[in-house]
């Protein structure tokens, strides 16, 4: 039997090429190998203020483009979290076994704390329960995340193992596969950050629906040093991460990479090339999945029923354990 592989990701912002690289080519790269289920966490994007129809909009769009990426309904159930009650359910009995302080610790909170001091909010806060609720509603053996999620991951292992020890078994505790290339995409323009949707610069993110023009401007302008000398130094954090990049989208072996460029130029050249190469045939589908919208509103239903009848089980299992009827 296939072990159950979890993961989601949020409908804030546009995909782009950090979070593609770092979780789902992963995803659809190892997709046969698991029983996958895949959320738009639809809810966790609710933490911060919002436009409710941008937000309908863009799970929707999310969805379709996690389509078009590769992810495939013969290997992989999708679905969107605010569809499926019991994640907000199993979030509340999760919430009343978990210490205080291990909540206190979690560092995305204090950072988007600071980053945002007018949206501090207990929906904010609580945001690693409903995370250990998704994963842990569907048993799942594995959870493909990037780094800075390990911390989350952990607070949902504690929580299962907590669980079980004191009302008995209910949860599997999930194991985490973090990549071991791309799990860290840095921005382009300011390579000490991740590339992220909350970055002010757009001139540091490549997005997954960028033309070729687009990418080949950030790419260019993205930051190095004065050596240009190509090698892999992680010293050289503007460099190694345009290597790293290059290095997640070709496969080819560090040395190999090296020897290919003369100076900085000829890399930024190849890796714009690379990166289209890639996004192309997204985009190309992307488009075509979302002219007709009623067809992506039936994708997201496909799986539910399937999807319900997991969460029940274990939401119905946690429920009774702890003594509610």
């Amino acid at each position: 039997m296939k072990k159950r592989s979890f993961s989601g990701i949020q409908p804030t912002g546009k995909l782009h090429l950090g979070n593609y690289l770092g979780a789902v080519k992963n995803w659809v790269d190892s997709q046969e190998q698991y029983d996958n289920i895949y959320c738009v966490v639809n809810s966790h994007a609710i933490t911060v203020y919002h436009d409710p129809k941008e937000l309908q909009q863009r799970t929707f769009e999310l969805f379709a483009i996690l389509l078009a990426c590769g992810l495939d309904s013969k290997y992989s159930k999708m679905f969107v979290q605010s569809r499926i009650d019991y994640h907000a359910a199993l979030a509340w009995i999760l919430d009343c076994n978990i210490a205080i302080g291990d909540m206190n610790r979690m560092t995305q909170f204090k950072d988007k704390s600071q980053k945002s001091p007018k949206n501090i909010n207990v929906g904010l806060f609580n945001y690693p329960a409903l995370m250990a609720a998704d994963i842990l509603l569907y048993q799942s053996d594995i959870v493909q995340i990037g780094d800075d999620q390990k911390q989350h991951l952990e607070l949902a292992r504690d929580v299962a193992i907590r669980f079980n020890e004191r009302y008995g078994t209910c949860f599997t505790v999930p194991e985490p596969i973090i990549a071991e290339v791309g799990a860290r995409i840095m921005s382009l323009d300011n390579p000490q950050a991740k590339m992220s949707k909350s970055n002010t610069s757009e001139n540091g993110i490549i997005y997954m629906l960028d033309s070729k023009d687009a990418i080949v401007k950030k790419v260019k302008r993205a930051v190095t040093d004065s050596l240009n000398h190509v090698a892999f130094d992680t010293s050289r954090i503007g460099l190694y991460n345009l290597l790293s990049i290059y290095e997640c989208l070709t496969k080819k072996p560090r040395d190999e990479i090296e020897k290919s460029f003369t100076g900085y130029g000829d890399l930024k050249i190849a890796l714009a090339e690379e990166i289209f190469r890639e996004l192309e045939p997204i985009q190309r589908k992307y488009y075509q999945l979302t002219k007709d919208i009623g067809y992506i509103q039936q994708l997201v239903i496909q799986h539910e029923e399937y999807i319900k009848d997991i969460a029940s089980d274990t939401y119905n299992r946690a429920k009774n354990l702890v003594g509610l009827i």
